[in-house]
């Protein structure tokens, strides 16, 4: 238990310390392009309820998603250091000025955030750590962290497995997700999926 609690409270530090040194990204890009650009995103992102066809889990919500997250994402999807077959093949072409509409485009839909502090989730104990940046604790942390209330569970706990066997880079994530046993990751997933924010955009 001592271990843990000690893999736990290193992995809360690096968060807070990574997070602290990079900025965030600012989309300046053109909104009018970058709509033109996403209509193919809408096939899968704008369609509630719709599903990655193997593995199969929930396509994210991406309506209110912070920049920072997308831009990441993407880059990530681009270079073919985060692994998805379409999402590569879309992410591939596009140029940064490119990823900088998408971005102008998305923040029409709004933005939604991680509002939960230590104390709402007190008796939620696999997801106190969370909110160290996923929550109030985490407000004007930079870049912005994703935010993860409202999204859908299966995708969160295939999110956090990544992270967990080193499939998605991120070495703050993936030292904390090595700590968590599979009851702590579905009750985080469910946690956050079971809150107001993320939204399916809008076709």
């Amino acid at each position: 238990m001592d271990i843990l609690i000690n893999i736990r409270t290193s992995a809360a530090f690096l968060i807070i310390a990574a997070l602290l040194v990079t900025q965030p990204v600012a989309a300046e890009g053109d909104a009018e392009q970058g709509r033109e650009l996403g209509f193919t995103c809408l096939g899968c992102h704008g369609i509630e309820g719709q599903r990655n066809a193997y593995p199969t889990f929930h396509v994210p919500r991406l309506g209110g998603q912070g920049s920072d997250y997308i831009a990441t994402a993407l880059r990530h999807y681009r270079d073919g250091t985060r692994s998805h077959p379409t999402m590569h093949a879309h992410a591939s072409s596009l140029s940064d000025d490119n990823i900088d509409s998408l971005l102008a485009w998305l923040e029409t839909s709004g933005s939604a955030s991680d509002i939960a502090t230590a104390e709402q989730v007190e008796g939620v104990a696999a997801a106190k750590i969370c909110v160290t940046c996923h929550g109030a604790d985490g407000q004007g942390v930079v870049p912005q962290p994703p935010v993860l209330a409202g999204q859908h569970a299966d995708y969160l706990v295939r999110a956090l497995h990544e992270y967990k066997s080193g499939k998605r880079s991120g070495n703050v994530m993936v030292a904390f997700a090595a700590s968590l046993s599979e009851e702590e990751i579905e009750i985080i997933a469910n946690y956050y999926a079971s809150q107001d924010g993320l939204e399916t955009l809008d076709r």
